[in-house]
């Protein structure tokens, strides 16, 4: 395989900007093939971003002999069943977050992988960025010390009434085919993050609610982790507050400062130490899942190694059962 030939299984708004034109753009990698069970959806993305075949039968994909790698981008009821098909066919499969329903799902996909030899990788793809791999080196040079905690607050306004009569928005807050709600189409990229800065995971913990009563998800969570080396993570995610109030930060303290930035705004990281503070300022990514996917290319090419597995999707996933179980 000197050429990874891409199909991508649900072909929706996440793969117009985000991740679609990355896979003609990085390094031994091309787009030959995409599906939705809209057949005339399917056809005007082909059209629209040069793809030579389109289907509406995501087993005419995976079983296209030009595919020799997939890409699901299909709502997380549906990764489990095309990922086993797509590995059961011997493709490696990229997969997007959050990486299924449920932990148990997602530790199938992991299990049949490793049983039958075959590459996956998990779209966290903020593993690939810029800001993020800065963030991680400055953990590493002990910037601010060990680390004692970190803690994480993202807060977003109420959804309005009629964007749950859109479908695209209407089925992220619907627990049967996104598993959760806004938590779980949010908090797979902060809490891979945490794990992928803190590493092994002793135990964690969480409440979730239901407040609005808008949709049957819920819409706040609080979550906590006692990581192996220490440090102690908090989370609260709200999705019901006023407009003024929103937030997304992430803070990082030691004993000799701290560190701030945000996960959904590509643009700098704060380091208060000693009265002063410094900003480290990002230009913001045209393809934001560019960087994973040429590492995710290089690995299917047994060029590098493996920029976010299954197991590790796996784990997030249970850090997302373990902050929502009632």
């Amino acid at each position: 395989m000197q050429t990874i030939r891409w199909g991508i299984i649900g072909c929706g708004d996440v793969t117009e900007v985000k991740s679609g034109p990355a896979f003609n753009k990085v390094n031994n990698s091309s787009l030959v093939a995409v599906m939705r069970r809209d057949t005339e959806k399917a056809e005007d993305y082909a059209l629209r971003h040069n793809v030579s075949k389109w289907y509406d039968d995501a087993d005419d994909l995976i079983n296209d002999k030009d595919v020799n790698a997939v890409y699901i981008a299909t709502p997380p009821a549906f990764h489990e069943e095309y990922a086993i098909k797509s590995i059961n066919a011997g493709k490696p499969v990229y997969i997007e977050k959050p990486m299924a329903l449920n932990f148990a799902s997602a530790n199938m996909i992991a299990k049949v992988a490793e049983e039958k030899g075959v590459k996956v990788s998990v779209a966290h793809y903020r593993r690939g960025q810029p800001l993020f791999n800065k963030v991680k080196q400055l953990l590493k040079e002990n910037i601010i010390g060990n680390v004692r905690f970190a803690r994480l607050e993202f807060y977003k306004k109420q959804l309005p009434l009629e964007a749950l009569n859109v479908p695209k928005v209407a089925w992220r807050v619907n627990p049967v085919i996104a598993g959760g709600g806004l938590f779980h189409d949010i908090a797979p990229h902060q809490l891979d993050l945490m794990y992928w800065f803190f590493g092994d995971i002793e135990k964690a913990s969480g409440i979730a609610g239901n407040q609005s009563k808008l949709y049957e998800a819920d819409d706040i969570v609080s979550g906590n982790i006692l990581f192996k080396s220490g440090v102690i993570f908090n989370g609260l995610w709200c999705f019901n507050i006023a407009a003024e109030n929103e937030k997304d930060l992430c803070e990082i303290q030691g004993p000799e400062g701290k560190m701030r930035f945000p996960i959904f705004e590509h643009k700098k990281i704060e380091i208060i130490k000693n009265g002063k503070t410094e900003n480290i300022l990002f230009e913001p990514l045209q393809h934001v899942q560019q960087p994973l996917i040429q590492k995710i290319v290089d690995y299917f090419l047994d060029n590098g190694p493996n920029p976010c597995s299954a197991e590790d999707g796996a784990k997030v996933m249970q850090l997302l059962d373990d902050f929502t179980r009632q």
